[in-house]
């Protein structure tokens, strides 16, 4: 560190009322590490012990407009825990923006982790990110400590209750991790003239191959989304912040997870974020003739009558019936009749994944049929939409996305800007 630049700094975010001694101790190894800590509160009930955070409870409260005295007030403790939560997103934005932090990192239970754990969801892609919670097992989903954010997820092994040999360890190795995180850091910079993302899952793996060798050819650098829920959720938002110009969603199965409640549902928002801002795309169907559940003997008795495809120990990939695909077709159309930009619609009439194809567990004819037409019908008529008969997986198939994706590129007015992928 040069004379006069000033110490990066980690952000803590911590309940202090039950969690000082813990704090104290793992500011300390980061300090060490010629690092400044802020101290973010969430506590609720208690005072901090021994230390003062540099952001108190108070503050916390206030952020989220509202007082400490009325959050301790509500009826549950979820509803506490929710106020705080939203007074830790606003602080946590603020002290990036004001450029005060390099790092976050937090320890705690389950209140404590989750509210640490949303407040880093507001702060991007690149930025240094740990979580150390005795929740990190691997019977528990990470899906609310992650979300769609690059956290790392230490597990505690013990309860963050006191300090001993194994703790002092455990919080050792995180203050070390988050130090060596903070000092690497750098803002990322992307080029967003030439990114271009591409969906798959493991039953398009092919065509994505095929597809991910024209662009590089041609001078795209092709960024690889598996559409497995969470996959779906970091693409439409890593498009809001401007990483790319153009899209291949090649697969559009997390429609039909959505719809179905399957494992890979991206939510209500999943294909809109590049149309909003008009951004050139290519649309495909893939996998659109299933949805994920899991090991076989889970799968529930209502589904057991249907088509499946075996995928791997723990997914199941279930059929939809003629029914349930064309409401699937009603629900990509809106999505895409709502786009802005230049849009092309291609159509693997042979097949939209491995099990659709002739022969396969998940073939059926009809439904693809019904899908297929009631698409057609439900788009706008000035929508292309180019019809082939081949399977998804053929190289030709990919050939012809390829040509569509130039096509809408060269009817694109994306410009070629280095753009800061931050919050806005």
């Amino acid at each position: 560190m040069g004379a006069g630049e000033k110490k990066k700094a980690a952000l803590i975010i911590a309940t202090m009322d039950t969690k000082s001694e813990e704090v104290i101790y793992l500011k300390n190894r980061i300090e060490e590490k010629d690092l400044d800590v802020v101290i973010l509160d969430t506590g609720i009930l208690g005072e901090p012990k021994g230390i003062t955070p540099d952001i108190a409870a108070s503050e916390t409260a206030k952020a989220a407009d509202t007082t400490l005295e009325e959050v301790r007030k509500k009826p549950s403790r979820g509803e506490a825990v929710d106020e705080m939560l939203r007074g830790a997103k606003v602080i946590t934005a603020r002290l990036f923006q004001q450029g005060r932090i390099h790092g976050a990192i937090s320890l705690g239970g389950a209140e404590g982790s989750v509210m640490a754990a949303a407040a880093m969801q507001v702060l991007p892609p690149g930025f240094p990110k740990v979580i150390i919670t005795p929740l990190a097992s691997g019977v528990r989903s990470f899906g609310p400590f992650v979300g769609i954010r690059d956290i790392m997820v230490m597990h505690s092994l013990l309860d963050i209750a006191g300090l001993n040999d194994i703790s002092r360890s455990v919080f050792n190795n995180a203050g070390a991790a988050i130090s060596g995180m903070v000092h690497q850091y750098k803002p990322m910079e992307v080029k967003g003239d030439n990114l271009v993302p591409i969906t798959t899952l493991g039953t398009t793996d092919k065509a994505m191959r095929f597809i991910f060798q024209r662009l590089e050819k041609a001078g795209y650098v092709p960024i690889i989304f598996h559409t497995s829920g969470v996959g779906g959720q970091v693409m439409e938002d890593m498009i809001g912040r401007g990483f790319f110009c153009g899209v291949v969603d090649l697969c559009t199965n997390e429609l039909t997870d959505n719809l179905l409640g399957g494992f890979h549902d991206a939510g209500p928002q999943r294909l809109e974020a590049a149309g909003k801002l008009g951004i050139p795309q290519v649309i495909v169907p893939g996998c659109q003739d299933f949805f994920a559940l899991g090991a076989p003997d889970t799968v529930p008795e209502k589904w057991h009558d249907r088509k499946k495809y075996y995928h791997n120990p723990a997914f199941t990939l279930i059929r939809p019936n003629v029914e349930e695909m064309k409401e699937i077709a009603s629900r990509l159309a809106r999505k895409v009749n709502a786009a802005t930009g230049p849009i092309i619609v291609l159509l693997p009439l042979l097949g939209m994944s491995i099990g659709g194809l002739e022969g396969g567990s998940t073939y059926d004819p009809e439904g693809d049929q019904a899908f297929f037409e009631t698409l057609k019908k439900s788009l706008k008529p000035h929508i292309p939409v180019i019809e082939e008969e081949m399977h998804i997986n053929e190289e030709p198939f990919a050939d012809r996305i390829f040509a569509a994706f130039q096509e809408v590129m060269a009817k694109g007015s994306a410009k070629s800007t280095s753009v800061h992928p931050e919050m806005s």
